[in-house]
């Protein structure tokens, strides 16, 4: 996966590619926020592995689903933001970074959660549409928001 600021673009995606892409990806806040985990589970390729560090790191759908249906099990509100949303074409894959500002509010400890950072995606095109078939999830910063 490329690193930030070092993505060469190779070939130009579609505008239609673009937009959905960027579709995919707002899927997968509204999947969180609205814990609808089978649209959720529709963000990533069947053998997609997904690393968001301290975390954990996840293969396929069921696995990735599983826990953040789990980890948002106990929350009330959620707002995952995702914006600067780049994708280009690097090196024969599709790439793309984006920027999540999560707000998460945690109905049993009564406090408000905020993580905010980066993901580095490659997407995959399937029958179904645009995939997430490897992500990286790098965090900036993380707290409780006073």
């Amino acid at each position: 996966m490329a690193a930030h600021g070092s993505l060469t673009r190779r070939a130009l995606l579609s505008a239609d590619d673009e937009r959905a892409i960027h579709h995919l990806l707002m899927r997968y806040a509204t999947g969180i926020d609205t814990r609808d985990w089978p649209l959720f589970r529709t963000c990533f390729a069947r053998d997609c592995e997904a690393d968001y560090g301290r975390f954990g790191r996840w293969r396929g759908p069921r696995e990735i689903t599983e826990y953040m249906e789990g980890a948002h099990r106990h929350m009330g509100a959620t707002l995952h933001r995702i914006s600067n949303i780049v994708v280009e074409s690097c090196n024969d894959e599709i790439v793309a970074r984006s920027y999540v500002d999560a707000i998460l509010m945690d109905q049993i400890q009564g406090v408000t959660h905020r993580a905010t950072g980066y993901y580095d995606d490659c997407l995959i095109r399937t029958s179904a549409g645009w995939r997430i078939s490897r992500r990286k999830f790098t965090m900036v910063k993380a707290g409780l928001d006073g």
